[in-house]
């Protein structure tokens, strides 16, 4: 019987699904450390990222646009509001929700967070050419598309 040789690929690795996991490895701990070098989390540049784009709101309503769990954003709140990176004030409409705003200083960490994440996507895509990067995106996006209609999974931004 033969062993497999170290140039000689096991069969699950070519797989699409065993492809896009180990990449999906890597990615996230690209992102992870790059937002770690900047003192930060992922879910601290979506909070930020929601804020900028939709300008300020509930937390409910800021963890459903940006795809976060109630219980991660109480403590993400917790979290940035601790540094002034946003702030927390009772809604006028319903003293009982908060009003979560984008500080200046969270602008500024925004831009700092940006600027890491576009380094680790530089990182990730490092082999490819800016036409197959786009490639690459709309496939995956298009996949992603697919397989959330199919579940009923709710897009995120």
């Amino acid at each position: 019987m033969e062993s497999l040789s170290e140039e000689t690929p096991a069969p699950w690795e070519g797989l699409p699904s065993w492809l896009l996991g180990q990449t999906a490895g890597h990615a996230h701990r690209l992102v992870g450390d790059g937002f770690s070098s900047v003192d930060a989390r992922g879910y601290h540049y979506r909070l930020l990222a929601t804020l900028e784009e939709s300008g300020p709101a509930s937390q409910a309503a800021l963890g459903r646009r940006g795809g976060i769990h109630l219980s991660d954003m109480v403590a993400t709140v917790n979290e940035l509001a601790g540094r002034g990176l946003v702030e927390r004030a009772p809604d006028p409409a319903d003293r009982r929700r908060n009003i979560i705003s984008l500080t200046p200083a969270g602008e500024r960490q925004l831009r700092r967070l940006e600027k890491r994440l576009a380094e680790c996507q530089d990182e990730l895509l490092a082999p490819l050419a800016p036409e197959e990067r786009r490639q690459l995106t709309g496939l995956l996006s298009r996949l992603l598309d697919h397989h959330n209609r199919r579940t009923g999974t709710p897009q995120e931004p």
